[in-house]
């Protein structure tokens, strides 16, 4: 199984899962680029996989699936070109690469926001961003904060594909946090090696996330401590505050 990014529009990542054949694509924007990869490496685009409804998640579907009679899949919902809707639970297999995603409902971006998780390998859409989070637009604070420590209980392992080249500025912003924070600075220098290279400075994984990103080490003592002056003592509390703080950073 080879996992490639295909990027869209300015900081777009549409994700294809591919075996030198047959291809899966994750949210897939822009169907002219995806287009344009499938046609260099001669792949035929057996499936869809959408995380949720936002426009550059979805915009290039009906396009894709008409010229290649592609499966979509994708949440419960009012997406056009979705054929089956899934939920948690539901597992999804693509019988030409015959592979096989299980699906986690992850509200807080959106309130209809999937992940589509194979073996090590998780595609969560703008839930979670290497060093951030998406914003909470639909759903609650809460809501959002569940759905990561969800994704969180995966393996050291899991390898993140996000949706968004999101991580130089979402690394500032955690180190206005935790600006002492060590594996947070090795990470920003190996985040701009690889990006003055060109190259995406994703898929990260959990055994990272752990480490660096503020929104997974809200129950952390350190964290904890930083925010005691505000009478933030709860997780939920920590992440509710510092999530508003990057809305505005």
């Amino acid at each position: 199984m080879i996992i490639l990014p295909i990027p869209a529009f300015n900081d777009n990542y549409i994700w294809c899962i591919h075996d030198n054949v047959n291809a899966i694509v994750v949210d897939p924007g822009d169907h002219i680029v995806v287009d344009q990869f499938l046609k260099q490496h001669n792949l035929n685009l057996s499936s869809i996989l959408i995380t949720h409804h936002h426009f550059d998640h979805t915009g290039g579907v009906l396009e894709l699936k008409n010229k290649f009679s592609s499966h979509v899949y994708g949440p419960i919902g009012n997406i056009n070109g979705i054929d089956t809707s899934v939920s948690e639970g539901d597992i999804v297999v693509d019988n030409l690469i015959k592979i096989k995603f299980e699906v986690y409902e992850i509200p807080g971006h959106t309130l209809d926001h999937i992940a589509f998780k194979s073996q090590n390998n998780l595609f969560c859409g703008d839930t979670i961003f290497s060093s951030g989070c998406g914003r909470v637009f639909e759903g609650t604070h809460l809501q959002m904060y569940n759905s990561l420590k969800k994704l969180s209980s995966f393996s050291d392992d899991t390898k993140i594909y996000c949706a968004h080249e999101y991580t130089l500025n979402n690394i500032d912003f955690a180190k206005s946090i935790e600006p002492d924070n060590a594996d947070l600075l090795q990470r920003e220098t190996d985040v701009k090696k690889l990006r003055a290279e060109n190259k995406p400075s994703v898929p990260t994984t959990l055994s990272i996330e752990r480490k660096i990103n503020p929104f997974l080490r809200c129950s952390e003592k350190d964290l904890i401590q930083k925010f005691q002056d505000y009478n933030l003592t709860k997780d939920i509390e920590i992440f509710t505050h510092i999530r508003k703080l990057k809305d505005n950073f």
